[in-house]
């Protein structure tokens, strides 16, 4: 297998699509990539389409997905507000790559989506799948919810493209096509191994605790005390301890992933955010459906316990494979992180290539990311979704 990222931050298209065509066949060769990822910055609004024909013809991927975005990661930097396009091609023998296309359609006065491919045969391998959705006309939870019906435990990476403001300014790539709605994605399954690793860039405080009373995402006990006490308990104690820490998105909840765990730490819950509170009923409304049993725990998010937990988690998945290393790199980044939340650019890239090595790297900054925590897919915000692309393991090699 072989990957490559190719860069160009010209504004002519035509120029920008030959410094692509260029860096990608010195890399590859002259025979098409298998698969190519294309991420654009809204700069090429208005040059989509040509765009994307430039770079069928001048590259011809056999498999082309895309989408524009407000920010674009690429090579050893984080494109956050200037023109840039970043191309990241594969070449992937004995993998088969399924482009995917869902669409929307409002029936009885909500959105389902339409399109997810049925009875495909996997075979043994699991399928990676790769997803990136128009934050307009995307019923996420259903997506997840197919997929995990007919793909039962395959990862799902992507995020959702935060070129545009409002609905139909988006654009998705597929092949020939671009849309303004939806998802565009593909499925990968054969002779190929992906790993994942999902940062929510957050750090516990204070203890766990047992919802008590809980009615859907509304949180009225924990603990056997109000919610919105241990609220206001928590919060006067980072003003005692950490007040620089007080802010309107810095405290969070975290779901624990498995109840059973003897010591819950950083990585271990799932990270929701806090919507809204009533004094009378003592109830905190959390963005996710809770019951009672379940443990949660209060976490603050703040530039420090990102850069933590991403190279933490990281590191862990190096020492963990290192006899299957990585060797491309996708990332899919929240637009409120970059310099918004570190104060300096190239955050996320730099932390990935300091703990994986100087390996193609592409991605974009999302508004969500969606990727597995605890086995199971989830739409996130703040945080960092990676998906390291690794040559099978020997034992997993079918001899014929």
């Amino acid at each position: 297998m072989h990957y490559h990222v190719a860069i160009s931050q010209e504004s002519d298209v035509e120029q920008a699509v030959q410094a692509l065509h260029d860096s990608t066949i010195q890399s590859l060769g002259p025979n098409p990539p298998d698969l190519a990822f294309l991420f654009f910055s809204s700069f090429f609004s208005e040059n989509t389409s040509s765009l994307q024909a430039l770079i069928r013809e001048k590259i011809s991927p056999h498999v082309l997905v895309g989408c524009m975005n407000n920010g674009v990661i690429g090579g050893v930097q984080e494109f956050e507000s200037e023109p840039a396009i970043i191309l990241w091609s594969a070449r992937l023998p004995d993998v088969t790559v399924r482009p995917i296309r869902l669409e929307a359609q409002e029936q009885n006065g909500h959105l389902t989506l339409h399109g997810w491919p049925e009875s495909i045969d996997f075979g043994k391998k699991q399928p990676y799948v790769f997803l990136f959705a128009d934050p307009f006309t995307s019923p996420i939870e259903e997506m997840f919810a197919s997929i995990e019906r007919d793909c039962p435990g395959s990862p799902v990476i992507g995020g959702i493209a935060s070129g545009g403001t409002d609905s139909g300014e988006n654009r998705l790539l597929l092949n020939q096509n671009t849309y303004d709605s939806g998802v565009v994605g593909v499925v990968l399954w054969g002779q190929l191994d992906v790993r994942t690793v999902v940062s929510q860039g957050c750090q516990p405080i204070g203890e766990p605790y047992v919802v008590t009373k809980a009615e859907r995402n509304i949180i009225y006990e924990l603990g056997g005390m109000s919610m919105l006490e241990r609220l206001k308990r928590t919060m006067q104690s980072i003003r005692a301890n950490k007040p620089s820490q007080v802010g309107h998105q810095s405290l969070q909840v975290g779901i624990a992933m498995d109840e059973y765990r003897g010591v819950l730490g950083q990585g271990d819950f799932l990270i929701r955010d806090l919507m809204g509170a009533d004094e009378r009923s003592g109830g905190v409304s959390i963005s996710d459906v809770v019951q009672e049993g379940q443990t949660l725990q209060f976490h603050v998010r703040d530039a420090n316990a990102a850069d933590q937990e991403l190279t933490k988690l990281l590191a862990e998945d190096q020492s963990t494979h290192v006899d299957q290393p990585a060797k491309g790199v996708l990332l899919f980044s929240c637009i409120c992180r970059g310099e918004r939340l570190f104060s300096h650019p190239h955050h996320d890239i730099q932390t990935v290539r300091e703990q994986i090595g100087a390996i193609p790297i592409a991605g974009f900054f999302a508004g969500g990311e969606i990727g597995p925590v605890g086995g199971k897919n989830y739409l996130h915000g703040y945080t960092a979704s990676v998906a390291l692309f690794c040559d099978p393991q020997e034992s997993d090699i079918r001899v014929e």
